[in-house]
């Protein structure tokens, strides 16, 4: 356990949820498509032509009327209609045609040369006349008009216009899907392209291996479990907190299953059109029996899931009614042989009775915390293309990083990585591993934190406080080490090694909280007051001592009596919520949390009191170097001893750095073990 003492009254760090643990795996192939989904970037839209059809249908209306006129090349002599009678009187001129629409004329000299012009579109009786006398041949013509050149001006806007609303027709039918296949499940079925986890890459968690592999040998051979009237679970529920691996352990099953295997997210099933939830769970399993035998996964399942009649929306909202079809689906009165229903969530509190009874979700399967062994096992996998330092052992870094799940090791192993390149070094040492140890567990040390010699003295003592109790109460946990380097949002940090418990006793819960009260009390008897550092401290005691007395029944004068936990989960049940017991029981509870806190303030007061020699060593201790270990602590304990008791020399040991090649045991956060709510 690591106590924090803050920089101010504001927010203090909280405990974020680890991200979901997606393995070390190699990345999952793409599987295949479902029904009514768009293809992926190949260039077309759906079924039909591609989408640049239309501009090259545009340009080559446009290059069939400019090219032309650009490659006609005209080399004639060009003359005016009075130069062509002069060509005429000299008698230069040999035939001559004269075109009646336009005007123009055209003909050739003597001498063989080509000529052309435009005049007037009627030649004068003169003109004619003096044609005749010089022997010229003339003609006239008027060309017939071509009609479909002269609708191209009228089609051509027509046509562009229709080009661009059949373009936008098209796009839009790729960015929403046909809406008339808007109501089509957006499950990825996975047939022969399957992901290539498997459940060798899942580490440890044998038991839930076992389960799981159940099922996916009653669909590869049904006639073994058949042959002795075995009746296949129609349902799995994948249960544990984040990052435990519940979505990893579904790719296996992915990786693995002889039937096809149907993926999809409990958010797909929403839509902002109502009833189209209902329709793609119809259109999911309709998909599956069409496959004979099939394994649907719905990760996240809490999201449509959740127990019907809570909050102000009644029962009529689209999310009831989605998850009224899935029961209805899963064992309705239509039969589902063959088909196999597997789901993740964290929260299995909020689900719905009827979708967690026998017959729907037959066997709910717990992926907890791993222990020592899975963590090695995880650390191991995560490790396989790191380059690891000859003095980092895996076996001992599980041990010291109780309550982590397989997503946190997968950060730590990422960080200390990072740290290692950081530093230059060519591969992960022992060092890396603590470092990253630390920045997952207490944040990001803040190197431009610039305090007072005051801060930092206040600060010293405080943390001295926490060290000095843990040292020497009897159930605490062991000092790992004491730092007052501003780290995350703390100013000062204590840093605790836990045993992996999976019960606490009552004697431990009050030295923690002696421990945890022994900051606020070392800045009391110091300086005569208190500071706004302990407010971690208070936060954390008060909601354990509350535990204490309306959970656990660890209150004489309340007896063996559990009075419920507080919050609820939905606006609805809290307002249909009725407290369990009077007020003056009320009263009785706050007076008894109030006394534990004051007995544990008075005997960290007493203790440090006792040992104010040692307090004052190991306080200056950290002015001097910042960072002591537990070991340090633990030794000016036993050379200083009591206040006044005349045991120890007084001698001032030299401190010693804490050990790096054997991490130590990291605190567990609030909501780890699982088993407790330490």
């Amino acid at each position: 356990m690591w106590r924090e003492r803050a920089g101010r009254p504001g927010p203090e760090r909280g405990d974020e949820a680890p991200a979901p643990y997606d393995g070390h795996m190699p990345d999952e192939p793409q599987g295949q498509q479902g029904p009514g989904r768009p293809g992926g970037p190949t260039g077309r839209s759906g079924a039909g032509w591609p989408r640049w059809t239309i501009w090259v249908l545009v340009a080559l209306v446009a290059a069939s009327l400019v090219i032309p006129s650009l490659l006609r090349s005209d080399d004639r002599t060009e003359f005016t209609f009075s130069e062509l009678f002069e060509q005429v009187e000299t008698g230069q001129v040999e035939e001559v045609t004269f075109n009646n629409a336009s005007g123009s004329f055209n003909g050739t000299l003597k001498s063989g040369e080509e000529f052309k012009g435009t005049g007037p579109t009627e030649l004068s009786d003169t003109n004619e006349q003096a044609l005749k006398e010089a022997g010229v041949e003339f003609d006239y013509t008027r060309p017939s008009s071509n009609w479909f050149i002269e609708l191209i001006p009228l089609l051509l806007p027509i046509t562009l216009l229709i080009g661009f609303i059949f373009w936008m027709q098209r796009r839009a039918t790729a960015g929403m899907g046909n809406i008339m296949s808007i109501g089509r499940s957006k499950a990825k079925t996975y047939t022969t392209e399957r992901p290539k986890t498997t459940f060798a890459d899942v580490a440890g968690y044998e038991g839930v291996k076992t389960e799981i592999k159940e099922v996916v040998d009653f669909l590869k051979k049904p006639e073994q479990f058949a042959a002795i009237g075995a009746r296949i679970p129609k349902g799995v529920l994948l249960v544990g907190p984040p990052g435990t691996g519940k979505t990893l352990i579904a790719r296996a099953v992915a990786g693995e299953a002889g039937v096809p295997f149907l993926s999809v997210t409990g958010s797909d099933f929403m839509e902002m059109f109502v009833g189209v939830g209902a329709s793609r769970v119809r259109d999911l399993f309709q998909t599956a029996r069409k496959m004979g035998r099939a394994i649907i996964f719905v990760d996240e399942i809490d999201s449509i899931g959740r127990k019907r009649g809570a909050g102000l929306g009644g029962g009529h909202d689209e999310r009831e009614q989605t998850l009224n079809q899935m029961l209805a689906e899963m064992d309705g009165f239509e039969a589902t042989e063959g088909i196999v229903m597997m789901a993740a969530t964290n929260r299995p509190d909020i689900l719905d009775p009827a979708l967690l009874r026998p017959g729907r979700f037959d066997r709910q399967v717990v992926v907890p915390l791993p222990e020592v062994s899975e963590r090695s096992a995880i650390l191991d996998v995560h490790c396989r293309d790191k380059r690891i330092g000859p003095d980092v052992n895996l076996e001992t870094m599980a041990r010291g990083t109780p309550g982590m799940s397989g997503a946190d090791l997968s950060n730590l192993v990422n960080e200390a990585a990072l740290h290692a390149v950081r530093r230059g070094s060519q591969e992960i040492a022992a060092e890396d591993f603590e470092a990253a140890r630390d920045r997952v567990l207490m944040g990001q040390r803040r190197e431009s934190v610039a305090m007072s010699d005051a801060e930092k003295e206040m600060t010293a003592y405080h943390e001295g406080g926490h060290a000095l109790l843990a040292a020497v109460l009897e159930h605490a946990d062991t000092l790992h080490k004491v730092t007052i380097l501003p780290t995350g949002m703390a100013l000062g940090v204590t840093q605790t090694l836990p045993e992996e418990r999976h019960s606490y006793r009552q004697n431990y819960i009050e030295d923690t909280l002696c421990m945890t009260l022994g900051g606020r009390m070392a800045e009391e008897l110091i300086y005569g007051v208190t500071s706004t550092g302990a407010a971690n401290d208070l936060q954390r005691a008060t909601e354990m001592a509350r535990k204490m007395v309306r959970e656990w029944g660890m209150s004489s004068r309340l007896g063996p009596m559990a009075f419920g936990a507080q919050g609820q989960v939905f606006l609805g049940e809290d307002l249909m919520h009725t407290r369990e017991y009077s007020d003056e029981t009320a009263r009785v509870i706050d007076e008894e949390v109030e006394r534990i806190l004051r007995e544990q303030e008075d005997r960290a007061k007493a203790l440090l009191t006792e040992y104010s020699t040692v307090h004052e060593l190991v306080a200056r201790s950290l002015l001097e170097h910042e960072t002591i270990s537990g070991d340090y602590v633990r030794d000016l304990v036993t050379q200083g001893g009591p206040s006044g008791d005349g045991s120890g020399d007084g001698a001032r040991p030299q401190p010693s750095a804490p050990t790096k090649n054997e991490p130590a045991p990291a605190t567990f956060r609030e909501g780890r073990p699982p088993s407790s709510d330490l």
